[in-house]
């Protein structure tokens, strides 16, 4: 992970520049194909042109092969303190799906605006961007953050090394608020993930001699039907929090493959698994117990096949939000929403637990679009859900500019 700190000054043509409307700013974003593990560097590139001689502080933090980066832009005082605003630039894959136009050009039709990105989650980073430009024409008393990331989707890996540089820094911000999409409602957490594989070893053989040999698959099918297992208990017994659409803990086994022939007895089956616990869960205590499956599994077997094993190994993680709601995240967003209600909890997982256990920070989730229109053809986020961000993002502007 390496940083850039490039140096701008302001300058009267950049100060008098007109900003573009979210809408231009989002039709942009879309454009770039920022798939998760494919280079972001031009959707990048043209970020730092937007806010060129304003006076931003711009810096990157870049994957260790260079081909893709985090982006942290400050405006304002350069001072401890302030409000960072968080997204994701990159986005899922559209192989497969069938749209109606152009996955990467942004159509308006019907109130809405489509494009692979703009619910999850360009659609807050176009009004991010919008703010940060106009808070470049403004004094502020606290400083904005905007931090851009990369390879969200496939388990929040890119922020993380951002995440480490800041900490290491004297200063920090004091709250920190994700843009995933929530329909502008304010949400105080989400569960933690937690993604494995078990690797379920036995003895090949021609299938004609099956008896003589082990059969992997038959490991994984018995392991998968140990996690079913362990899923049920956890819905009858485990803790509850009924904010959730789903109150509890659960496991999930998502990828199975093994076996290269049918008259081959295989030797190898892997199972690809994940635990999204609630805050009242240890998912290491959910995982001791999968292990002991394992090896309950395996082990009559260890007598006449002495390599009969599942290991299991991390592959992902990432951990909860849980942030109460006396918390400062939470306060600045009702002051600016002017939302009373109780923050709710989102079922997907989000970069949130890692800015509020890396820095240390007060953290909440708030966006405009809803998660269900995302990853899907045709994905769009509603010209109103945009229009509401833009009004709440203003609103934290002119907090900022408070003395």
């Amino acid at each position: 992970m390496t940083a850039q700190h490039p140096q701008t000054t302001p300058s009267p043509a950049a100060m008098t520049r007109p900003v573009p409307p979210p809408l231009e700013i989002l039709a942009r974003l879309v454009a770039f194909p920022t798939i998760s593990r494919r280079t972001n560097l031009d959707l990048l590139d043209h970020i730092e042109a937007l806010f060129a001689g304003s006076g931003a502080r711009m810096h990157r933090f870049a994957h260790e092969d260079g081909s893709r980066a985090n982006l942290w832009i400050s405006i304002g005082p350069d001072i401890a303190g302030g409000v960072v605003l968080s997204g994701h630039s990159d986005v899922v894959p559209v192989e497969g799906q069938d749209w109606s136009s152009d996955s990467f050009a942004l159509r308006i039709a019907d109130g809405r605006a489509y494009g692979r990105g703009t619910a999850d989650m360009k659609g807050f980073l176009a009004c991010a961007i919008h703010a940060g430009l106009q808070a470049t024409g403004r004094k502020l008393a606290r400083p904005l953050h905007l931090a851009i990331s990369y390879d969200e989707e496939i388990g929040c890996l890119g922020v993380r090394g951002m995440i480490e540089a800041l900490a290491a820094r004297p200063s920090r911000p004091a709250l920190c608020i994700i843009g995933e999409p929530t329909g502008m409602k304010i949400a105080s957490g989400h569960k933690g993930k937690a993604g494995f594989r078990a690797c379920c070893h036995g003895r090949e053989g021609h299938s004609a001699l099956a008896p003589r040999a082990l059969n992997a698959l038959h490991l994984g099918a018995r392991f998968v039907q140990a996690l079913e297992q362990r899923q049920e208990a956890l819905a009858a017994t485990g803790p509850r929090d009924d904010d959730y659409d789903i109150p509890y803990s659960t496991i999930h086994a998502g990828v199975m493959r093994g076996g290269t022939a049918l008259n081959i007895v295989p030797n190898l089956c892997e199972v690809d698994f994940e635990i999204r616990n609630i805050a009242e869960d240890d998912p290491e205590t959910i995982l001791a117990g999968i292990r002991a499956d394992a090896e309950t599994i395996a082990a009559p077997y260890r007598a006449t096949f002495p390599e009969a094993r599942i290991t299991i190994d991390p592959v992902t993680a990432y951990p909860g939000l849980a942030t109460p709601e006396d918390g400062a995240a939470l306060a600045l967003l009702r002051r600016i929403t002017g939302r009373n209600d109780p923050a709710i909890k989102v079922a997907f997982g989000t970069e949130g637990g890692l800015f509020a256990q890396g820095l240390g920070i007060s953290t909440a989730i708030c966006g405009p679009g809803f998660m269900d229109q995302g990853h899907r053809p045709d994905e769009f986020v509603a010209l109103d859900q945009l229009a509401e961000c833009s009004r709440v993002l203003d609103n934290l502007l002119a907090i900022l500019a408070e003395a």
